[in-house]
């Protein structure tokens, strides 16, 4: 039945005699059988009998086999087909239940799967399902590792937006280094297009009293900042219909810093957000009330009442000033270590007397602080009164937050600072980002765009911890791989132990809590990405990583298997167990082996363990720059519990 069935499709092509490469590509498209055209120019020319370049139809037959039966689909239908040619309706409602945990409904959806991907009529219309569809099935969308409902926003969006962690890019403009190269408006468009949330936008006074975007005191070129904000209003709710940040660096003179209010109510009109929402007047809205919003963070001056009564009024030549803290690039290092002295010392004043809440230390009535440069900086009242719930407030301590920081201010914080105090304050780290939306950004010295590891932040409910978009590798993968949840939307809910005011989580000391088992076969690879250097005989292994709190990072790799990258088997096990699931990252990387030069990488996948489906699944593999390498995939078999 499948031979007649197979031969009705193919026969017709093979009317004028035999084919070449390029019409064997074609037709095995027209199956719907994908297949990368290096392999398939490997396996054409290892089955061409006669090395014309033209095959016969037993020849295209042979060919066809070798890519869609493989043995480890052939194995798994065997068992629940009663006689190795057909499975009913019965036996694949079976298989869904005992395998791919499909508790309900495993009845009426064999009957939709049967009908979706059983390619032959007459087998469709018994209810059954040939090893042709089933190959179909194993190979579609519906087996991936990632659960189709975390493709869509299911978290609840009515928490303030300190309860999300939120997608976020740092020098959004660049596309290189931070020194010399290039500022692109599509560091914006892509960042958008991946759902990044919070860009950041790096402001100078220009020519013809044109603001300017670019890396300030470098040669990287520049952008006109109504040039950069057009480009964000085009593509700001193209992936995600929750709210973007502008994280603006303001360098700008005062007149500059109008031109740009009025570029921004100009460019975003209604979508602007340009004063409170009247059911959040002192606390942070959430991102569904704030839906195709967008939002401006840079400093404010007043009180968001105050800008509410300003609303309407002519603020043309209105300046206010600000007196901040200042560093020097090159001290930044320095200011970090000795603000961070200066916290010790800010401490060993104040005794031990406890908040009984926080388990953090109250204020005595004396404050030490070790005197700071300051500098005046004058901002136009136009561009403070865009500043509604993202103003920047430089962060002095958490000491000092506790007291005076309002509902309304973030802070940044540099990644060398905040590792610190993540690792020495932890508990009020933590305390902090609960109520107070927290940046974190890489430090100057990394010219060169490389990123820091994300986890290491978010495990402390850091909500933006911002990345360079343009730098591939681990740090982009765990970012691209993180946000995949709730439909890709930019905004992800913070876990209960980290919005909670009562909870006593530390990331470094787990005490309680329900560890998962996750157990994880590595069956095969499907045409994995070749190296330069080989053929489809490339020797592969994969390592899978676990990402999360300290004591869940672990990785396992399995053994490599030598001249073979089209359908390597391994049908290795391995068993993780991961004591905070809701912070962990699984991650699949594929690599060839190199003796000489060390191994390269072929691909990755990376996906919260919470968004894993359990069964036999597909593994979809993705290059350093993140793009698909469909079809090349791994297959394996996941099963955790709790």
């Amino acid at each position: 039945m499948e031979m007649r069935w197979f031969l009705s499709k193919i026969q017709d092509d093979f009317r004028g005699g035999k084919i070449n490469l390029e019409k064997t590509q074609r037709l095995l498209e027209k199956l719907d059988i994908r297949c990368s055209y290096i392999h398939v120019k490997q396996i054409f020319k290892d089955n061409d009998r006669l090395k014309q370049g033209r095959i016969t139809i037993e020849e295209f037959r042979a060919i066809y086999r070798i890519i869609t039966h493989r043995e480890e689909i052939i194995e798994i239908f065997n068992a629940y087909s009663e006689n190795r040619k057909i499975l009913l309706e019965n036996n694949l409602a079976q298989f869904l239940t005992q395998e791919q945990y499909t508790a309900e409904m495993s009845k009426t959806i064999a009957f939709e799967i049967i009908q979706k991907y059983e390619p032959i009529e007459e087998v469709r219309k018994a209810h059954q399902m040939s090893l042709e569809g089933f190959t179909r099935y194993m190979n579609s969308r519906e087996c991936l590792l990632f659960k189709n409902e975390c493709r869509k926003v299911y978290q609840d969006m009515s928490h303030p937006l300190s309860d999300y962690f939120i997608s976020s890019s740092h020098n959004t403009y660049l596309v290189s280094d931070q020194l010399l190269g290039p500022s692109d408006l599509w560091g914006y468009v892509s960042a958008l297009v991946k759902g990044c949330r919070c860009l950041e936008i790096d402001c100078w006074d220009g020519a013809q009293n044109e603001p300017v975007v670019y890396h300030g005191y470098t040669l990287t070129s520049k952008l006109l900042f109504k040039t950069v904000i057009q480009a964000i209003q085009k593509y700001a709710f193209m992936t995600s219909d929750y709210p973007v940040v502008l994280s603006l660096e303001n360098h700008c003179s005062t007149a500059q810093q109008e031109v740009m209010a009025d570029n921004l109510q100009a460019t975003f009109g209604e979508s602007l957000l340009s004063d409170m929402l009247d059911d959040f007047p002192d606390t942070l809205p959430s991102p569904e009330a704030l839906k195709f919003k967008i939002l401006v963070k840079n400093k404010k001056i007043g009180t968001l009442k105050e800008t509410r009564e300003r609303k309407g009024s002519d603020k043309r030549g209105k300046v206010e000033e600000w007196e901040e803290e200042v560093a020097d690039l090159e001290e930044e290092e320095e200011e970090e270590e000795d603000k961070f002295k200066e916290s010790e010392v800010f401490e060993s004043v104040l005794g031990d007397n406890q908040d009984k809440e926080t388990g953090v230390k109250k204020l005595p009535g004396v404050m030490l602080f070790k005197k700071k440069k300051t500098r005046k900086l004058k901002i136009a009242l136009a561009l403070s009164d865009l500043v509604i719930y993202t103003k920047a407030e430089k962060f002095k301590s958490f000491q000092h937050s506790r007291l005076y920081q309002q509902f309304n201010e973030n802070n940044s914080i540099g990644e060398t600072q905040a590792r610190k105090l993540s690792k020495l304050r932890v508990h009020e780290f933590i305390f902090h980002t609960r109520k107070f939306i927290t940046r974190i950004y890489p430090k100057a010295t990394r010219a060169d765009s490389s990123n820091f590891n994300p986890q290491e932040f978010w495990n402390i409910g850091c909500q933006m911890v911002a990345l360079n978009f343009q730098t591939p590798g681990l740090p982009m993968d765990l970012q691209n791989g993180k946000f995949l949840d709730n439909g890709g939307s930019g905004y992800i809910l913070k876990p209960q132990f980290l919005r909670e005011s009562k909870s006593y989580f530390n990331p470094s000391n787990i005490k309680e809590g329900m560890p998962i088992t996750l157990t994880i076969r590595l069956i095969s690879g499907i045409q994995l990405p070749l190296t330069h250097s080989s053929s489809n005989k490339g020797d592969s292994l994969v390592i899978i990583e676990v990402f999360g709190v300290p004591n869940d990072q672990m990785k396992q790799q399995t053994r490599v298997i030598k001249k073979n990258a089209f359908s390597p088997r391994w049908n290795e096990t391995f068993t993780f167990i991961i004591h905070v699931p809701e912070l962990a990252l699984i991650r699949f990387v594929v690599e060839s082996q190199g003796l000489i030069a060390g191994n390269e990488f072929l691909g990755q996948y990376t996906l919260p363990l919470l968004c894993m489906n359990k069964g036999y699944r597909r593994v979809p593999l993705f290059s350093r720059m993140g793009e698909s390498l469909e079809p090349a995939s791994l297959f394996v078999y996941v099963w955790y519990v709790r």
